[in-house]
């Protein structure tokens, strides 16, 4: 692969539960620690600040919210260099985008800013696939959490 392949990360699933629950679960640090990471802390405001934690604290990853427009659009940055606010110029950006389809939501992720990060050609490739591998897992484990919310009310 080139280094112009690692544009951006696209993964779309349906899941049988409404936009506005879809939405709560992507934007709300209690519901993303159980599908994502361990732990979440951010205000789901745009220009919040928050972080995302891994292994008891092992890793934590500062993120800035960008967008939020309940029940269809939910984004922020991440993957700043540590101590560094994440933002357009050093970042990259998550976007989740809901869709109401046959009586559920088409959750579609994006992530994009992979070449923009000034990285060279072998971190950008490892970083571009750990992160496609990581979407690849997460959003059917999203899906999954979603199904079961809906299941249990």
């Amino acid at each position: 692969m080139t280094t112009t392949e690692f544009g951006s990360i696209e993964r779309e699933i349906h899941v049988d539960a409404s936009p506005d629950i879809v939405f709560e679960v992507v934007s709300k640090p209690e519901h993303v620690a159980q599908w994502w990471s361990d732990d979440a802390r951010f205000e789901a405001r745009a220009g919040a600040t928050g972080e995302l934690e891994w292994g008891d604290g092992a890793q934590v990853t500062a993120i800035t919210v960008v967008d939020v427009d309940p029940p269809r659009l939910f984004s922020f940055r991440w993957c700043a260099p540590e101590g560094d606010a994440a933002d357009e110029s050093n970042s990259l950006l998550v976007t989740f985008e809901l869709t109401a389809v046959d009586g559920g939501t088409r959750i579609r992720l994006v992530e994009t800013g992979f070449r923009e990060m000034g990285w060279e050609a072998a971190k950008l490739e490892a970083e571009y696939l750990d992160h496609s591998n990581g979407w690849s897992k997460f959003v059917p484990d999203l899906g999954t959490y979603v199904t079961g919310l809906v299941a249990a009310k």
